[in-house]
């Protein structure tokens, strides 16, 4: 959730690029980590990628830009 707050800056994020940040395999995120973390309310599926929710910004402590408030809403 990290790679995708921190390095995309909350995305839009392709699947396997976000699989290669972190070193997993694709199958295992979109398989175990993403149904969790859509659970939680920290992570949304869209056609152009995932991308972390204001929900995962408060709590992970990440300020969002205005700019990528703008951008992704």
């Amino acid at each position: 959730m990290l790679t995708i707050l921190e390095k995309s800056g909350g995305g839009p994020v392709g699947l396997n690029t976000d699989a290669a940040s972190v070193d997993e395999e694709a199958e295992t995120i979109e398989e175990v980590y993403e149904p969790y973390l859509m659970q939680l309310g920290f992570l949304d599926r869209t056609p152009r990628g995932r991308r972390g929710t204001d929900l995962a910004f408060e709590y992970f402590g990440i300020k969002r830009t205005s700019a990528q408030r703008i951008l992704f809403e």
